[in-house]
């Protein structure tokens, strides 16, 4: 029988994996053990992040950006691994809404991901093999949990805003519930306080397009030297739906075939959308881990605020001297208007400074990623208007 790896040994060995996959990111290791919402802890433990800017001396002017559900840290630089631009780089960099010129900017990837934090296709320490299923479920309170502990080890004790869209959206609002004496301020973009039962829905069907696939073998395929590239690519496919609106994809395609005259009567794409939706599918398992969509997407699921807090969503808030500004788009159908409104409401009930922004828009759930003056603009105001506060401007 082999030897259980030493501790150092799994750190040498995560931590090389990591750089080697992501040479422009920073990797912090932590031993000290971090607790989970489902009981268990996970340790040793390591959180990858990039960042933008400078960090002035009075370490006050830091943005800290959360990213959703198939992001991660690479916001505004080239992909290492797909060599596109970052996911947000519409958004972030000199002159831009988040300027880089005036703020530090950091994102890091969240745990249970698959740019260098630690998920389930880390080793186990006491294996010496991936996790696999054997990564303890995680919820976005302990993706938020990771965050802080990297701001501790990075010194820099508070935040002049927190923001991001979607699943960062929900970060957002974690952090401001969790974390109230660190946030000046906080920008939740197309979210909600809770995952409707629609959208747990849509993710069952992505998980279980992901297990049916003969090559995940109940999760532990990087062991028998597979990958489920067929269930992820349909998963993805299935949820990119969501991510826009009718509107978006009749502009987009309508009914056009693809480089053909007419229909071919089979099963091949004959219509552009449909090649579009498979693109999207096959371009997605290049750069991501289907166990980490898995994990992620049930940390998604799981998310309730207002069931943290005795079922009740003002108590969340309660006493917070963070400043909001809540974001929706009129199209977004997965994470309707009306869900934002329901933390304002939550909000104004606790006495809270809140502004709330609906930007009419046809791109559906993704407009926050796509080009959107309205959105360019209550971004910049927002944070100078923090910064300005906080007398860093």
């Amino acid at each position: 029988m082999s030897e259980t790896p030493t501790a150092q040994a799994f750190i040498d060995h995560s931590l090389r994996l990591a750089q080697i996959a992501n040479p422009e990111s920073a990797i912090v290791h932590f031993n000290d053990p971090l607790p989970l919402d489902c009981g268990a802890e996970l340790s040793p433990f390591s959180t990858a992040y990039k960042t933008y800017g400078t960090l002035n001396a009075e370490k006050s002017n830091l943005v800290l950006v959360c990213h959703a559900l198939t992001g991660d840290q690479h916001v505004a630089n080239l992909h290492p691994v797909t060599g596109k631009p970052g996911w947000w780089e519409t958004m972030v960099g000199p002159g831009k809404p988040i300027d880089t010129d005036r703020y530090f900017v950091l994102c890091p990837n969240v745990i249970g991901g698959c740019m260098g934090s630690t998920g389930p296709s880390s080793l186990n320490p006491a294996t010496g093999i991936p996790y696999g299923p054997d990564f303890p479920v995680i919820t976005v309170r302990d993706m938020v949990r990771a965050q802080a502990r990297l701001l501790d080890h990075l010194g820099i004790p508070d935040v002049l805003c927190v923001l991001g869209g979607s699943m960062g959206g929900m970060q957002v609002l974690e952090w401001a519930a969790t974390y109230k004496d660190r946030v000046f301020s906080a920008v939740p973009i197309a979210c909600a306080a809770r995952h409707s039962s629609q959208n747990i829905a849509f993710h069952e069907v992505g998980r279980q397009a992901v297990m049916a696939d003969p090559e995940w073998c109940q999760g532990r395929y990087l062991e028998e030297g597979k990958s489920p590239r067929k269930g992820l690519a349909v998963a993805r496919m299935a949820a990119h739906i969501t991510y826009l609106s009718d509107a978006a994809l009749h502009q987009k395609f309508g009914r056009n075939l693809q480089d053909r005259e007419k229909v071919a009567f089979g099963f091949d794409a004959d219509f552009q959308v449909e090649s579009y939706l498979r693109y999207q599918g096959v371009s997605f398992v290049d750069r991501f881990d289907a166990n980490s969509y898995l994990y992620i997407t049930r940390a998604m699921d799981y998310f309730d605020i207002a069931a943290d807090h005795g079922g009740v969503l003002a108590n969340a808030f309660a006493g917070t001297r963070t400043r909001f500004c809540l974001v929706s788009f009129t199209s977004d159908w997965l994470f309707p208007t009306e869900e934002s409104r329901e933390i304002v409401h939550a909000l104004n009930a606790v006495a809270a400074k809140v502004s709330f922004v609906e930007i009419k828009s046809d791109k559906g759930h993704d407009a926050f990623l796509l080009h959107e003056p309205e959105l360019f603009d209550t971004i910049r105001g927002f944070l100078s208007a923090a910064a300005r506060k906080r007398g860093i401007l």
